[in-house]
């Protein structure tokens, strides 16, 4: 036994310690009373988990009745009976022992089992009868990582939208608890229900208000620290909408035809924080016709009457033709007039003679005197008539024939193919633009009629080419030759010029998207050069006399809003041509691209024409075309013919009619002309297959220093709902590598049918890994999502037109080892002359014979020479050429392998 004991102490002196406390106890517990013998130890407080913040240790504590002895145990290892503290105390109740053990664990304790289970201790307590074991208690290192596994992003919501805010918390021990703060308040889902934070940590705002616009953060906190993510601003944006329509105003005129208006506004709600403006007119205006003021009309006079007793006759009139109405005047002037009868007309009396008897000597000397009174009246009167109206017909007679004068003399200057036209004011036609005496032209292609010339046989007549006025006087002023063609004169005189006419509703803005002319009854052509729209002014199509100057604009998308709904979208340019209301006597042509697939039973294809009050309107439903009808449209492939006897603005709206209906669009790819870093940017615009968009592009690109890398592509986009994807694949990556972060990029579908944007288009932005690296070859991808798609190969060079600095060998044709050993060989002078000199000879280079040598290395200045001539030509294989028949064996050296050199 003793041997037994030296060996367990020498081997294990914590089971000799326990051996001991064991035998202690058994003595301890004969002295316990007979009737607790028999229980087994319970535990009052059992061990629980804890966390080891930084380096601050732990405490376990375990407490057991009745127990003679409790000692831990810690991932299977007793722990040493000296780093217990032991506590020993009394039930007064039940006069059981009670025993308390405690135990610290320390940092480093818990370090030492880095990588196997959870560092865990239990208590083991001991009576007479047995033993019982407490739970396990895990003590763990507290930590909380900095960084956020996901943080909330900001976004910009409609009112009343639900808002997602997205929150992983940092990994940490114990995990972590989340709060949200909005603006550095805590949020609280209790005292407000529109928040709701779900299980896993995410922030939801029901609806949002525009009090939610605010910055909101996630924290993340333990007992270790507090965490904050980075704050995610949320904007609820409220989109407009209009007020209803206020009454219409009164009509603007006090007579005949005018204009009442009526007014909304975009207050209904009022857009908010960047939302959207209201989309159509805050102001509508209507025709209306006012009741004019009838002012009152005689009739006729009546016949007059009988000539009465009293020697006068009576006649009448009335205010009927028309009555005075809607606060007209009344008629001026009698309405009965009054005339004395001579003697024959007045009524014969019966004279008794008893009462003429008083009056007989003064009747006989006067009746004689009446009628001759009467009669000289009448003829004084008749002469004063035909007076009046000689001198009346006089008067008209010279008036006419001063009118008819002027006519003459002003159409004098159209006698080589016009009509007689007047240019005073009161005969000129509304719309009729004098031609400008000033401006030089150029000539009108084609020939004239001459009406007045009899000289010319044929009935010809060529017009001059020479740059002069557009109408030339002669020196007797009787002739004038006509010219016809583009105005060139300034476009800001002409839209001066435009400007000042009142029957303009709106005039075209970019002069560079302009042509415009002055044309007669011989007709024209307007072209805006590159865009694929003109218009063709046939002969006869300007009524004979007059004299139009006519414009050609292609509008821009951002200055036209066009109304477009549902499946609609914009085919083709917005095209102007003016002044609207000009009389044509015969349809002009006004050509135009579209970008339609021209498969007609997938669309149905609307010519729109914007009316006087701005509002669109379909006119024609192309193959429904009616000839009595003033417009007609020949559809071909890419292009539209419109025949119009009407000016005015004009597009081709198309609806497609099922999901196989496809736009052409037109891809185009540009880059920087020159790259001086290692940023390489790749633009690729998607727009509408028309030339008119084409040209801006180009005219923006140009502005931007960019470059066409390659051929347009077409690619048809169907009205699918789907969005376009675009991709670079197949890069040599030992030189370049693509800087997106995703592998493709999307441009949304409604951004291409609707046409809301003029430059669509993707960015790739790529990067190389060294500046000597000008070579690029790659495929670019491009399809609709679930549709086919295309892939194009692009392989071009990094250069730069404007110049470029170029540093080391890549400066040179000739690698600097092989012109070393050149320079070594040829500078030696040679008896035969197998040096130099020959190969200036061989270079054509003999006149600076003297020049090369007074250098110390002559064949270093030939080849510097060779070098400045042929940098961009040079060809190695001549060089080596010209050694091999100098007759030196380095003509080999150009083949050494670029390790060599």
């Amino acid at each position: 036994i003793i041997v037994f004991h030296f060996l367990l102490l020498i081997n294990s002196p914590q089971q000799f310690d326990m051996y001991l406390s064991i035998i202690y106890q058994t003595v301890f517990d004969s002295t316990l009373p007979a009737s607790f013998n028999d229980l087994l130890p319970h535990f009052l407080i059992e061990p629980d988990d804890e966390y080891i913040v930084k380096n601050k240790p732990v405490t376990l504590t375990c407490r057991s009745t009745p127990a003679t002895q409790i000692y831990f145990k810690c991932n299977g290892e007793w722990v040493h009976q000296d780093d217990h503290l032991i506590e020993r105390t009394v039930d007064p109740a039940t006069a059981l022992p009670i025993m308390q053990v405690k135990i610290d664990i320390s940092r480093q304790q818990v370090e030492k089992i880095f990588g196997l289970d959870d560092y865990w201790c239990h208590c083991v307590a001991w009576s007479t009868t047995g033993t019982q074991k407490s739970q396990k208690a895990y003590v763990r290192i507290a930590y909380l990582r900095k960084n956020f596994e996901e943080e909330p992003i900001g976004k910009e919501v409609a009112l009343d939208q639900e808002v997602l805010l997205r929150c992983h918390p940092p990994e940490g021990v114990p995990p972590a608890e989340v709060e949200w703060q909005r603006n550095e308040d805590v949020i609280d889902p209790v005292t407000d229900p529109n928040f709701l934070v779900t299980a896993d940590h995410n922030l939801i705002i029901k609806q949002a208000r525009l009090a939610d616009t605010a910055n909101y953060t996630c924290v993340a906190k333990n007992i270790v620290a507090r965490r904050k993510s980075s704050s995610a601003t949320v904007l609820v944006y409220v989109n407009g909408g209009w007020s209803t329509w206020t009454t219409w105003s009164a009509c603007s005129a006090v007579c005949g035809r005018g204009w009442q208006r009526r007014s909304r506004s975009c207050t209904n709600p009022t857009p908010l924080n960047g939302g959207v403006a209201c989309d159509g007119q805050n102001v509508q205006k209507s025709a209306c016709t006012a009741t004019c003021p009838v002012d009152g009309g005689w009739s006729e006079w009546s016949k007059w009457s009988a000539c009465g007793a009293d020697c006068s006759m009576w006649r009448s009139r009335e205010c009927t033709q028309p009555s005075p109405g809607t606060g007209g005047k009344d008629c001026q002037g009698i309405d009965l007039q009054s005339l004395n009868c001579t003697s024959q007309q007045c009524p014969q009396k019966t004279i008794y003679k008893k009462d003429l008897e008083p009056l007989l000597p003064s009747l006989g000397q006067t009746a004689s005197g009446v009628e001759d009174v009467a009669l000289y009246v009448g003829i004084v009167a008749v002469a004063l008539c035909l007076t009046l109206l000689l001198i009346v017909v006089v008067l008209v007679y010279r008036r006419k024939k001063e009118g008819l004068d002027a006519d003459v003399a002003d159409s004098s200057i159209l006698t080589t193919g016009f009509q007689p036209m007047g240019i005073k004011p009161k005969n000129s036609h509304l719309l009729t633009i004098q031609p400008d005496l000033t401006t030089t032209t150029t000539s009108y292609q084609g020939t004239l009629r001459s009406r007045h010339d009899g000289t010319n046989h044929t009935g010809t007549a060529k017009f001059s080419l020479t740059n002069g006025p557009l109408l030339d006087p002669l020196p007797n002023g009787s002739h004038h030759t006509l010219h016809n063609g583009k105005l060139t004169t300034d476009p800001a005189e002409f839209m001066t010029r435009l400007s000042s006419q009142t029957y303009f509703k709106t005039l075209p803005h970019d002069v560079t998207n302009t042509s415009y002319g002055t044309f007669n009854f011989l007709g024209g052509r307007l072209t805006i050069p590159n865009t694929g729209i003109s218009l063709l002014i046939p002969p006869e199509a300007i009524p004979r006399g007059k004299i139009y100057e006519i414009y050609l604009t292609a509008q821009r998308k951002e200055d036209l809003r066009l109304p477009l709904a549902g499946c609609q979208t914009l085919l083709s340019p917005i095209v102007s041509c003016g002044p609207p209301g000009v009389v044509l006597t015969r349809p002009v042509i006004l050509s135009m691209d579209h970008c339609s697939d021209a498969c007609p039973e997938n669309w149905a294809v609307r010519l729109k024409k914007q009316n006087y009050e701005g509002v669109w309107e379909d006119v024609l439903m192309i193959g429904e075309e009616l000839f009595s009808e003033p417009y007609y449209c020949q559809l071909e492939a890419e292009t539209c013919r419109v025949f119009s006897e009407q000016l005015g603005r004009f597009s081709l709206v198309g609806e497609s009619l099922n999901m196989a209906a496809a736009k052409r669009l037109r891809l185009v790819l540009f880059s920087d002309a020159y790259c001086s870093t290692l940023e390489y940017n790749i633009r690729v615009y998607c727009m509408d297959d028309t030339q008119d968009v084409f040209k801006e592009v180009m005219q923006m690109e140009r502005q931007l220093g960019g470059r066409l890398i390659d051929e347009p592509h077409v690619l048809l986009f169907k009205d699918s709902y789907h969005n376009l994807r675009l991709s670079i694949h197949d890069m040599p990556q030992a030189h370049w590598r693509s800087k997106l972060l995703a592998g493709y990029q999307e441009i949304p579908f409604y951004h291409i049918w609707n046409g809301s944007q003029r430059y669509l288009h993707c960015t790739f932005t790529l990067e190389r890994l060294s500046l000597s690296t000008c070579e690029l070859t790659c495929q670019l991808c491009v399809w609709q999502v679930e549709g086919e798609g295309q892939s194009f190969s692009l392989d071009f060079n990094i250069t730069n037109p404007n110049g470029m600095a170029l540093a080391g060998p890549s400066a040179f044709q000739i690698p600097y080892l092989i012109r070393q050993k050149i320079c070594s060989s040829l500078d030696t002078p040679c008896p035969n002359g197998a040096d130099w000199r020959l190969l200036a000879q061989r270079l054509k280079l003999d006149r600076h014979m003297s020049f090369f040598a007074s250098k110390p290395s002559p064949t270093s200045v030939i080849l510097d020479l060779w070098e400045a001539q042929h940098f961009h030509s040079g060809n190695l294989n001549q060089l080596a050429t010209v050694m091999a028949d100098i007759g030196k064996q380095e003509a080999m050296i150009f083949l050494v392998s670029d390790g060599e050199c």
